[in-house]
């Protein structure tokens, strides 16, 4: 929901926060998606990390992934790897792509959990072969992999 006007811009988000506030679970993902990237206002890492929450909260799993980055790279809270390891297996049983890809990249890593490398070869899987986001997940994977990211690379010889 961007637009191009600054006029429209400032109503949408009016209407958009006073949705969020009003406890609408799409709302608060959009505003804490707009605080996140600073789109139509000043980015601020705290308020998006309080309105993903409340979405997450709310069962969204795009919003239980977003929690899980924001303890992982400790935006907007402290950063916290146990916490994202939750929220990113939250993501990943609500069937979330990104979650999943996540999560098994934490058991990879052994970022808030121990290293498990079948658990991380599941996650991993099931992220690439997910209908809903697999594809860009796998995009994803192996351009970073040509770019030279490490872990990207192990990722590819893990899934095979």
């Amino acid at each position: 929901m961007l637009y191009t006007s600054k006029k429209n811009n400032e109503a949408s988000f009016i209407e958009l926060k006073k949705a969020a506030e009003k406890g609408n679970r799409k709302a608060q993902y959009r505003l804490a998606h707009r605080y996140d990237k600073g789109h139509g206002i000043r980015e601020n890492d705290a308020l998006a990390f309080h309105w993903y929450m409340k979405a997450a909260k709310q069962g969204s799993g795009k919003a239980k992934y977003q929690v899980g980055k924001c303890y992982k790279n400790g935006e907007g809270v402290t950063k916290d790897l146990r916490l994202a390891f939750f929220w990113f297996s939250k993501a990943a049983q609500d069937d979330n792509a990104h979650g999943q890809y996540a999560l098994g990249k934490c058991y990879m890593k052994g970022d808030g959990v121990a290293p498990n490398l079948n658990m991380a070869r599941n996650w991993l899987r099931r992220a690439i072969q997910n209908p809903d986001g697999g594809a860009e997940v796998l995009a994803k994977i192996k351009n970073d992999a040509a770019l030279g990211d490490r872990d990207a690379q192990n990722i590819l010889r893990i899934i095979r």
